[in-house]
């Protein structure tokens, strides 16, 4: 059965920030200029913003300037920011609050939004249809198509009915070809097919390694006496400082009596018996957190890397036939950990590029007009003043790289001339379990903590069971032989999601179990493998986590 194909000027691989400014402002260009610019989106996820996880303060820049009206046009930004809280855990029961004067700049809220991301993108996804923009959620983006001459020429969605061994199933359909003159790579944070295409065309020569995190998020129903709409509360220090890991907290008061609240772990870390999952849950914990979920009920959870690298990790962004866009390139401001508005931002110069190489005739050609539009935009200036935060906070540590950052921002304004970078992959930080302490952590109480299973449960995670695993290694002996002695195999702590187990038979013999099922794309273990053994690959479209109001 052969692939059949549909044919745009410009097809957008994601249904998020990024991808979604990007198509809406390639139509806005279109009506403005008369000239048509067909714009087609595929998502994976089985709706728009079904695999949207973000916690997230919105800094309404980029919004503004795509849809000066948002407001009579009913975007969903309810909660205004009322107050910014800062705290630096320094144990179990012990916090210190700073006053604002001795926040960094960037990192203040007035005039943002809290959101459910997610239904952010549902509403730009209705905005983009009324502009006239075709989207196909449900489909994955399986494989880049080329030209004879290197070009990209479009993508393939995964074909649909495969079982576990390969095999035609009863309800096998073949994927469909979408081919365009640009093809907009937006998948978000470590984009399979992006990471594909970095290395085919050598995009990140000259540039550090690119840094991550992993965001673990929860959603909670609190106690109406205990809410405080509009509050935004972040923090560093305890319980990830005890091993020397980097990272933050947050806990945002949004509308209806809810609070979204997670912790962000720097991929970066040393000790490869840290469980991201179970520093979460023990960070809930201290009394600034503790308080304010007690007696409420926790109602969704999810979990998803977040990229960091800023500026100094962040690839050329174009190619022959297309370009990578948004955290599916790292265009992140980490030091406010906003990623929303700089990705819809990306989009939009995109579209602008793009719009003006269709303009001029071409069919393909790389879209180097690109780069001078992004080097005179606010996103290139907002991105160049936060350069060196990550370098510092990985060279420096949370106290000391903290006081270098507000140093650096509120007395100089970004404008140190000193450069830090962190050379070192997240992949190669890991040392020896048997060089590491052990970590002991408590077991779950079910009103405050809880475990990995129940909370997957709360993502409301399926896949079609037979199918083809989409978490590929590359040496499937290697977990047994060389991680577990070396590193007591890290894939099953640094997963959110249970994933990854390692069994032991009657006889005494491991194995090395991948529970592709519970995954919900959040990619950490492509990232963080210590042997880069691990590829996550798109599975059956809309498989994976369902999202509502995260």
């Amino acid at each position: 059965m052969e692939r059949e194909s549909m044919e745009y000027d410009v097809l957008i691989v994601g249904a998020g920030p990024a991808g979604l400014a990007a198509a809406c402002k390639l139509r806005q260009l279109s009506a403005e200029s008369g000239k048509e610019i067909t714009v087609c989106v595929v998502e994976k996820g089985s709706e728009v913003g079904a695999h949207i996880l973000s916690g997230a303060v919105l800094e309404p820049s980029a919004l503004n300037e795509l849809f000066p009206d948002w407001k009579n046009m009913g975007a969903p930004l309810n909660t205004p920011v009322k107050g910014d809280e800062f705290y630096f855990l320094t144990g179990q029961e012990k916090a210190i609050k700073l006053p604002n004067a001795f926040i960094p700049k960037p990192t203040h809220n007035e005039g943002n939004y809290i959101v459910s991301l997610g239904n952010v993108c549902r509403w730009m996804g209705e905005q983009a249809e009324a502009l006239g923009v075709e989207i196909y959620p449900g489909f994955a983006a399986a494989e880049v198509l080329y030209h004879d001459d290197g070009r990209v020429k479009g993508i393939a969605t995964g074909d649909m009915g495969i079982s576990e061994d390969g095999q035609h199933k009863d309800s096998y359909m073949p994927g469909m070809e979408l081919h365009a003159k640009y093809t907009l790579f937006a998948e978000g944070c470590r984009g399979n097919l992006g990471k594909e295409l970095m290395a085919k065309f050598n995009l990140e020569e000259g540039k550090d390694p690119q840094h991550y995190g992993l965001g673990i998020k929860e959603l909670w129903d609190i106690d109406p006496a205990l809410h405080r709409e509009g509050t935004v509360m972040h923090g560093l220090g305890w319980p990830l400082s005890e091993t020397g890991a980097t990272g933050g907290w947050f806990l945002y008061h949004i509308e209806n009596n809810q609070v979204s609240l997670g912790l962000i772990t720097d991929l970066s870390y040393k000790n490869p018996h840290l469980s991201p999952f179970e520093e979460m849950q023990r960070c809930k914990l201290n009394p600034v957190l503790k308080d304010v979920l007690k007696g409420g009920k926790r109602i969704s959870y999810g979990a998803r890397a977040l990229i960091k690298g800023g500026l100094n990790a962040l690839p050329k962004m174009t190619f022959p036939g297309g370009m990578i866009i948004g955290c599916d390139a790292g265009t992140m401001n980490p030091l406010k950990i906003k990623g929303s508005h700089t990705a819809m931002k990306s989009g939009m110069l995109a579209a602008e590029a793009v719009a003006e190489k269709l303009a001029a005739g071409s069919e393909g050609e790389e879209a180097t007009n690109f780069d001078n539009i992004f080097k005179n935009s606010w996103l290139y200036d907002e991105l160049y003043n936060v350069r060196n935060f990550v370098g510092v906070m990985h060279k420096l540590g949370t106290y000391i790289g903290a006081a270098y950052t507000f140093i650096d921002h509120n007395i100089f304004g970004g404008k140190l001339p000193i450069n830090f970078s962190d050379t070192t992959p997240d992949y190669a930080t890991l040392k020896p379990a048997a060089d590491c302490k052990k970590i002991d952590y408590p077991k779950p109480d079910n009103k405050i903590t809880f475990d990995r299973l129940s909370s997957v449960f709360l993502s409301n995670t399926n896949h079609e069971e037979d199918q083809p695993c989409h978490l590929k290694l590359t040496d499937a002996e290697l977990p047994i032989r060389d991680n577990l002695p070396m590193f007591d195999e890290p894939a099953q702590r640094y997963c959110p999601a249970g994933v990854y187990e390692i069994v032991e038979s009657e006889s005494g013999e491991k194995k090395f179990q991948i529970n592709g099922q519970n995954c919900v794309h959040c990619k950490t273990c492509d990232i963080k493998d210590p042997a880069q053994n691990i590829t996550w690959v798109v599975p059956e479209g809309t498989g994976g986590p369902n999202y509502p109001n995260m």
